[in-house]
């Protein structure tokens, strides 16, 4: 593993939030300044092909954008407020019950699980 491809593996997994392929390398490059965007995306190509992180649309919210996160060691729910843009992530044994079973009815292994809900966020329900 290239010196570049580690540093966004060690940003993606520090970070606290979900980041895009800008917002990654902007923070990137203030400790590699010779760090590139092409680099940025070939990595994270690299990165979702091998299942180390994951690629999220959050409901669209900016748009197009992408974000990216650290493969979970539990599939989760992310909750996006579609008024302030706020991101939650919810995990449940009830939800890894769901999978069992549609895999179990279905006859499905499932490799990979994306879900998102849109909707208020506490605070934004609160400010109405």
């Amino acid at each position: 593993m290239t010196h570049q491809r580690k540093l966004l593996v060690e940003i993606i997994q520090a970070a606290d939030g979900h980041m895009d392929a800008l917002s990654l390398w902007d923070r990137a490059k203030q400790q590699d300044p010779t760090l590139n965007k092409v680099t940025v995306y070939r990595t994270l190509t690299l990165l979702k092909k091998y299942g180390l992180v994951d690629e999220l649309d959050l409901m669209h919210l900016e748009g197009g954008k992408h974000y990216y996160e650290a493969k979970a060691r539990r599939d989760h729910i992310h909750l996006a407020c579609v008024r302030c843009g706020r991101i939650q992530e919810f995990e449940s044994p009830l939800f890894e019950k769901l999978k069992g079973q549609i895999e179990r009815d279905r006859r499905f292994r499932i490799n990979v699980v994306r879900v998102e809900a849109g909707g208020l966020c506490n605070e934004c329900q609160s400010s109405q």
